[in-house]
């Protein structure tokens, strides 16, 4: 909430990257409100959140939903400062404000598509065999069907984007050597590129993995409700636990950091132009 009232004050959703910095805020707050909502329930009649019931079907599709969407924004972040390194080096393309807002509309269609198939008919409430022993009323196969392709999606994509950007401005760096000019700028660019990103990826392990691992563990399960109990429980409460604390983590790595980084870059995309023309002069 701090971060999207902070945007709003201050005017500064002109910018393309301001746009999927508030999104993702946004996207987080709706993963707090699910869990809280989820939490709650499971307060007041811990049953229907260990064997399942109708009234667990919303909460738990607007958790999934909040979370798909928090992996696009992550994904497209990436994604959107790779395109602002890349620009003056390889590519013209320029990333603008009606692009972000076209991406923050398709992350959501998608996110909710997904996330609110269980409402449309993709759950287990009359089907026993398929059931999930620990998301119950959902189904083990729209559970494999949504976490692993999109937690490959959330590892493989920032790992190329960041790496990406790192390989680009060393071979900045190296040039301004070439010509005999200064490269602190560079190579600060470049250290605090390689510090978030591996931020960004222990953040993305320590969340996404063990839920992940607890729906592969669910899909190769075959015993019922009471003989995981309580273990297997404790650890799907640990899972949610850790994926809250992704909504602690990013408006620190993303919103604090990348936005001074995102600045320094816009620098540098400026004096690149000129010094390569100079030097090739």
């Amino acid at each position: 909430c701090t971060v999207i009232f902070t945007r709003l004050a201050t005017r500064d959703l002109h910018k393309p990257i301001s746009i999927l910095f508030c999104n993702l805020a946004v996207s987080d707050l709706f993963t707090s409100f699910s869990g809280f909502w989820i939490s709650m329930l499971f307060i007041t009649n811990p049953d229907i959140t260990i064997f399942g019931s109708q009234d667990m079907l919303a909460p738990y599709a607007l958790y999934t939903t909040s979370i798909l969407s928090t992996i696009y924004n992550l994904v497209s972040i990436g994604i959107e400062r790779y395109l602002a390194v890349a620009r003056s080096m390889r590519t013209r393309f320029r990333v603008g404000r009606n692009h972000s807002i076209a991406v923050v509309f398709i992350s959501w269609l998608l996110a909710f598509l997904l996330g609110c198939l269980p409402l449309l008919g993709w759950n287990c409430l009359q089907a026993e065999r398929s059931v999930s022993v620990l998301y119950s009323p959902f189904c083990v196969d729209y559970l494999v069907f949504i976490t692993l392709p999109n937690v490959v999606l959330a590892f493989l994509v920032p790992l190329f984007t960041y790496l990406r950007i790192i390989i680009i401005l060393r071979k900045r760096k190296l040039r301004m050597q070439a010509c005999g000019q200064a490269t602190g700028t560079y190579k600060s660019a470049e250290t605090q590129v390689a510090r978030t990103s591996i931020s960004i990826w222990l953040l993305a392990l320590v969340s996404y993995a063990p839920f992940c691992a607890g729906v592969i563990f669910d899909a190769a399960n075959q015993r019922c409700h009471t003989d995981l109990y309580p273990g297997a429980y404790i650890f799907r409460n640990c899972t949610a636990m850790l994926i809250t604390i992704t909504c602690l983590g990013n408006p620190l790595l993303y919103t604090l950091k990348l936005r001074e980084l995102g600045a320094k870059l816009k620098a540098l995309r400026c004096l690149s132009a000129t010094r390569l023309r100079a030097c090739s002069l």
